[in-house]
């Protein structure tokens, strides 16, 4: 009897005890959950230099299989071959052009592509367009047909389009020149 009725006077002290415990370790969990590691400039860049090393790994292993290509590459790093040349006037900044297209990763998946009697049409330079297509094509003139190597860095990056074409991945394009305005 002793013993309980010192363990009901001694309760409300044992939850107030128990509660600050739990209180105060909660506590410096949550401040320990707040240290995050700093991520430096000087990992971006390693990242970067990761990536693209990487890639381009992929873009020579795939023309490796393609001797015949006759590919430049560009600063940028871009890969063109103009497959069908014909002699005119390239396509200039400003421009509005007319193309067929078909867009694929380097596994042959198909993403993307106009129909045969369909036409796509944007203006050089100042289209929401990939970079490396803005690129290539005022290398071509009207009715050439080349084949566009493009990093993700001249594609769509690090998010890919967020429908078809998927983050960090190289696109191989296809492309015809059909009319320059």
């Amino acid at each position: 009897m002793y013993y309980q009725n010192m363990i009901k006077v001694l309760r409300p002290s044992i939850v107030l005890i128990i509660s600050f415990y739990l209180l105060f370790s909660c506590q410096s969990e949550s401040n320990k959950a707040v240290d995050k590691p700093i991520w430096t400039k000087e990992q971006s860049s390693e990242l970067n230099k990761r990536l693209s090393f990487d890639e381009n790994l992929k873009i020579k292993s795939y023309l490796k299989l393609r001797e015949h290509w006759d590919v430049i590459e560009t600063g940028s790093g871009l890969r063109l071959w103009i497959y069908e040349d014909v002699e005119g006037v390239e396509a200039k900044e400003n421009d509005i052009v007319d193309v067929r297209f078909e867009i694929r990763l380097l596994n042959d998946s198909l993403l993307y592509s106009t129909s045969e009697n369909e036409l796509s049409n944007f203006k050089v330079d100042k289209s929401d367009i990939e970079s490396g297509v803005m690129e290539g094509i005022k290398y071509m003139s009207e009715g050439d047909k080349a084949k566009m190597i493009i990093p993700s860095h001249l594609g769509h990056g690090l998010l890919g389009d967020f429908r078809k074409i998927p983050p960090i991945e190289v696109l191989l394009i296809d492309l015809e020149l059909v009319k320059i305005y």
